[in-house]
Parts: C-alpha cells; structure tokens; sequence
C-alpha cells in the first residue's frame, strides 16, 4: 500500500536508511522528517501489514514554472526487494512531478536502480566523483526530461 510517510515513520527511515546505505552517510531520522518540512517537498511510503517498507522523497525546485524536481531517495527493505515496490514508489514521484524535469543522483554500482530510472526515461547527463563521501563512491547525475 502506498501512502504518505509520516512523522512516526522517522525512526523506520533512518533504520532502512542505515540498512541501505550503510557506509554511505544515512539519513538519521530528522532528516527523513524535519521539524519543519517545506511544501516543496513530497514523500511517499509503502506499507506491508502496516510495517514501512519503503519510501521516497522528491523536492520541487524553483518558485515559478516551469518547476524543476530532484529525486533525494527511494528506498526498499532489502527483504522486499525485487517486488516492484521501488518502482511504485518512483512512478508515484514521477506523478508528483507532473511532466517536470526530474534529476536524482545514484551510486554507478547500483545497476538495479539505474536500470529502474533508465526504464523511465533518465538519461545520465553527468558523473560526480566521490559524491558519497564517507565512502567515496561515484554518482551518476541522471535526468529525466518531460515526456
């Protein structure tokens, strides 16, 4: 099921986030639900038996349209994965984003995500180096331009 991710999913986040990107400097909790979150964010979780089991979250960029989006994550439960849960995560974004411009960032190692964005239309436009600092991973910039 999807739905919005609320202020109690936040200890849920961070644990999923340290689950997932262990090494990778996770989110801690106040970061998946800041005391004060912008209108220009959005978020969406996926629930199995009322467990968070995913989430995601897009930021809308800019103060007049056309609106640009950046993608900040999308993360499943490693015991979910491979259910599509992902990618009813990123199609409700995408939905969010109402044919805007879309860039995300993802790690050049993670083909199952990359795969995932390529098979909705991102192209990568850009690599950053070492964009992941704590371990020093590359990033792709990928974009996805309105359909």
């Amino acid at each position: 099921m999807l739905g919005p991710l609320t202020r109690t999913d936040a200890a849920r986040c961070a644990e999923l986030e340290s689950q997932l990107f262990d090494g990778d400097d996770p989110w801690p909790a106040r970061a998946s639900w800041p005391s004060s979150k912008p209108s220009t964010i959005t978020t969406v979780a996926a629930r199995a038996d009322d467990k968070l089991v995913g989430y995601g979250g897009i930021a809308r960029l800019g103060r007049k349209k056309p609106y640009e989006y950046e993608i900040h994550t999308i993360g499943v439960d490693a015991a979910y994965q491979g259910q599509g849960i992902g990618r009813h995560l990123l199609t409700a974004l995408l939905e969010y984003a109402n044919g805007g411009t879309i860039f995300l960032e993802v790690r050049t190692d993670n083909d199952a995500a990359i795969s995932l964005y390529e098979s909705v239309g991102f192209v990568r436009v850009g690599m950053r180096r070492r964009y992941y600092r704590a371990s020093g991973a590359d990033a792709y910039t990928m974009r996805r331009d309105p359909p």
